[in-house]
């Protein structure tokens, strides 16, 4: 790779398919799997149940993470490659057409008309379909659906923010457990938070924020159900 290769792959959108797979993954790992467990203690259960009920809601969470990201993601690949080769048609029975409306995407963009319809005949002549693909559709390396990716980041992701709380229902007292995951919680969302922030060079402030009041609001609901309900599992 080259210093000019290394210099573009340096940017944050380079990594926006598998950081935002992995921050959803371990986000919904500590949120759901902390909400389970405080839902189940405030329903007063002992320490046994909890733990067979979080170690049980981090496994399933994880191969759901991975399943509905492979999922939707692979939706995503297959819509691409059906326009890909709805493309690839167009430009072989209508070239001049498809000529024609590249130059104008490129002269949308600032180019002169003359200048435009230079560089569309010459992407035309040596790459058609990628041209197209790229600039008409907006698909590229960087932005294309990756199934597989998407699906190892999220459960994996899934699983080491799952584990956190599963920590807590480990060692922390039973009378003052619920506090304590909620506690450790809001530490995990927001150093996630930082994290996520710090790998995909957004403001770490706004993160915390987000990351936070949504995980409280979660947690809030899921104590309160396990209140209401008052049962023992």
């Amino acid at each position: 790779m080259t210093s000019l290769d290394n210099y573009l792959s340096d940017h944050y959108i380079h990594r926006s398919n598998w950081l935002r797979a992995a921050v959803l993954g371990a986000n919904d790992g500590i949120i759901s799997v902390s909400s389970l467990a405080i839902g189940i203690v405030a329903s007063n259960t002992s320490r046994e149940n909890i733990i067979i009920a979080t170690v049980a809601s981090l496994i399933a969470g994880a191969l759901s993470m991975s399943a509905g990201e492979y999922v939707s993601v692979s939706s995503q690949k297959d819509t691409e490659k059906a326009d890909i080769a709805r493309e690839a048609k167009e430009i072989q029975d209508q070239p001049d057409v498809e000529l024609l409306l590249l130059a104008k995407i490129y002269e949308d963009r600032g180019l002169s008309p003359q200048t435009a319809l230079i560089v569309a005949t010459e992407l035309m002549d040596t790459d058609a379909l990628g041209a197209h693909v790229r600039d008409e559709l907006g698909i590229n390396e960087i932005t294309e659906a990756k199934p597989l990716q998407a699906a190892l980041a999220s459960g994996a992701a899934f699983i080491a923010g799952g584990l956190l709380p599963l920590i807590v229902t480990l060692f922390a007292p039973l009378a003052i457990m619920e506090y304590l995951l909620y506690a450790f919680s809001i530490v995990f969302l927001i150093t996630l938070g930082i994290v996520s922030a710090k790998i995909g060079g957004s403001k770490i402030g706004v993160a915390i924020l987000r990351i936070t009041i949504w995980g409280t609001l979660a947690m809030g609901v899921s104590a309160l159900i396990g209140y209401w309900l008052g049962v023992t599992v």
